[in-house]
């Protein structure tokens, strides 16, 4: 009897009658049940969050920024998560929220407390308080509905440190701009007084070169003030004997005076009675008769008899008048003396004065010639100085940042939020119910077999006494839960695949693994329960169980205890989880290759382990035709 042969018939037994056919056709629709509802129920959980209830409660006070103005960040916050709409968010009091997160009228609460805008924006007043969000959860609620709460307050904490720190970068590089501008001012006036000093060093240079030349000058005037001081030394006693002398002069030039003048009078009357008498003679001589001819003859040689005392006439009144004029000279002269001899004390004190003056203004001259080269010293330091500063202020400036308001707002939020996440997905599941799909189909699969072998008989009671070979046995046996298995699959990916709408990247890969996956399982379930009887369906139970907490189907295999490292490596449904991720994100690669190479050597050893229980069977004994336990 041929194994195909064996298969044939068993599967012609559980089609003999319309309760078999329909018992026959659920046991290839459990997969289906198990995986295909699972999946449709956890698609896509994260899509309906909008349903979840959820609470928020705000005491927030609010308080005043660095710029006066009143800002309540626990409002802004609340007003932004109830408008979201990520949840089904309700704002409520306190007591609301408490009662109502017991009582699972809330999934979650989140708590803004009153000092939270104020210790928000305490940092700018150099008083830094962290503000705090309270979450309030009930895992006897809904475990992961806490978990999923404290992702939403980490995001809410991420978001508000975010937009705090933003505004914070924006107001710090502002001020960087407010410094810009005070320092481009500071860099114009280090301009101007670079020019101012520049300007000054000339003049101060100027003003150096006349201090020394005052210095020389009113050197040369102090000795020469000096020399006139000793001249004049002697001056007021010179200069009264002079006036003594002129007044003698003028004194004895006025006697002279006097008597010309008399003189001079006394030869005027001379004149005046001469011409008396030269009238007289000639209306004497008219009178006697004597010719008007002869009469001019008498005047003429009367007249030249006169012209010495004419002459002597003219010569004193001439000379009186010089004496007069001499006289008078002498007087002023005296007078001039007089005052010169009266003034020369003062002037000598002055010309004194006038020395010792000089003296100091020569010191002080020279005091000033060495004060101006320091300070050209110092000019030309404060040039240099300002020049450096200058400079120096132009190349800070160049170092201060300015930026424009969208590079400013980029840039603050930059800072605030300095790293950004770019997620690359070698491969994507897309949903979370497609990222489960590899852990589910795998375990209905496991499932799938196991169940069939609550109808189908692991070996062939026939074959065994008909002395069939026992490879034969058992490999009949297989083939007739493999056919079944392989209709389980195809019926679950058409229902995972158009009914649920989980994209498949390789479907004709992912089916092919599948139906290897499915022909491995029923080898293991099979040998188990050909060779271990009754007790073997206890243990492909158990092996599920086993495979459910090693695989890896939830949470990376690495994250199980350390305890149960050996199971992931050892039983066959981790490898199977492995393929299906492979096929169903990215297609085909050659990791699979050493899936696909356990799987079938689990498909091979249950065939042997089966091929061993069938040569067992052959002999008959007891406990065989009588067992203890049967299912």
């Amino acid at each position: 009897m041929s194994s195909l042969r064996i298969a044939f018939n068993e599967l012609r037994r559980l089609s003999a009658g319309t309760l078999p056919k329909i018992a026959l056709i659920a046991l290839v629709f459990v997969p289906l049940l198990y995986a295909s509802f699972y999946l449709y129920a956890n698609f896509d959980p994260y899509s309906r969050l909008d349903k979840l209830p959820a609470a928020v409660v705000t005491s927030d006070a609010g308080a005043k920024d660095s710029t006066g103005q009143v800002r309540n960040v626990g409002r802004e916050v609340t007003d932004e998560l109830v408008g979201s709409g990520t949840f089904q968010w309700h704002e409520v009091s306190a007591d609301d929220a408490r009662n109502g997160v017991r009582d699972d009228k809330y999934s979650f609460v989140i708590g803004i407390p009153r000092d939270f805008s104020a210790a928000l924006l305490s940092s700018g007043d150099f008083q830094p308080q962290q503000a705090t969000i309270t979450l309030t959860t009930n895992d006897s609620n809904n475990y992961l509905s806490g978990t999923i709460a404290k992702q939403v307050a980490e995001q809410v904490r991420k978001t508000i440190a975010e937009k705090i720190g933003s505004e914070a970068a924006n107001r710090f590089l502002v001020g960087f701009s407010t410094i810009f501008g005070k320092i481009q001012e500071a860099s114009t006036g280090a301009n101007k007084l670079a020019d101012g000093a520049t300007q000054l060093k000339t003049g101060q240079a100027q003003l150096a070169d006349g201090a020394s030349q005052l210095a020389s000058g009113s050197a040369t005037l102090a000795t020469g003030l000096t020399t006139l001081k000793q001249g004049t030394a002697q001056l007021p006693s010179q200069t009264k004997q002079l006036a003594d002398g002129a007044s003698q002069v003028a004194a004895g030039n006025q006697k002279v005076s006097d008597a010309a003048s008399l003189a001079a009078k006394a030869s005027s009357d001379v004149q005046g009675k001469l011409d008396g008498y030269r009238t007289q003679l000639s209306q004497d001589l008219k009178n006697a008769g004597v010719p008007e001819a002869q009469v001019q003859d008498i005047l003429a040689k009367a007249d030249q008899l006169r012209s010495p005392v004419d002459q002597a006439n003219t010569t004193i009144q001439g000379a009186n008048s010089q004496l007069a004029t001499l006289a008078g000279g002498a007087r002023q002269v005296s007078e001039g003396a007089a005052k010169l001899a009266s003034a020369s004390p003062q002037l000598a004190d002055g010309i004194s004065q006038a020395s010792d003056g000089a003296n100091q203004l020569r010191d002080g001259a020279a005091k000033l010639n060495d004060g101006e080269k320091t300070a050209v010293t110092g000019t030309k330091q404060l040039a240099d100085g300002s020049v450096q500063l200058r400079d120096g202020l132009a190349a800070g400036l160049k170092e201060i940042p300015n930026p424009d308001d969208p590079t400013r707002t980029a840039t603050a939020n930059t800072i605030a939020d300095p790293v950004a996440v770019n997620s690359v997905g070698v491969a994507s599941a897309g949903t979370y119910g497609a990222g489960l799909a590899p852990f589910f189909i795998s375990l209905a699969t496991w499932i799938g077999a196991f169940v069939l072998f609550l109808l189908l008989r692991p070996l062939s009671t026939r074959a065994l006494t008909a002395g069939a070979s026992p490879f034969r046995v058992a490999l009949g046996g297989w083939l007739a839960s493999a056919l079944l298995g392989v209709a389980q699959v195809i019926v679950l990916f058409g229902a995972v695949t158009w009914l649920v709408g989980i994209h498949i990247a390789h479907p004709l890969g992912a089916i092919g693994f599948a139906i290897l996956v499915s022909l491995t399982f029923t080898s293991v379930v099979h040998a188990l329960n050909a060779f271990f009887g009754a007790v073997g369906k206890f243990l492909g139970l158990v092996l599920l169980v086993l495979q459910l907490v090693s695989a890896g189907g939830t949470f990376p295999w690495q994250t199980i205890p350390d305890a149960l490292y050996p199971l992931h490596i050892v039983l066959p449904m981790g490898y199977a989880i492995d393929g299906f991720r492979h096929l169903l994100y990215t297609g085909a690669s050659l990791k699979i290759l050493g899936d696909i190479g356990v799987l079938l050597a689990y498909l091979v050893g249950g065939i042997l382990l089966s091929t061993l229980a069938a040569r067992k069977r052959r002999m008959w004994t007891v406990s065989a035709l009588k067992p203890e336990l049967s299912l």
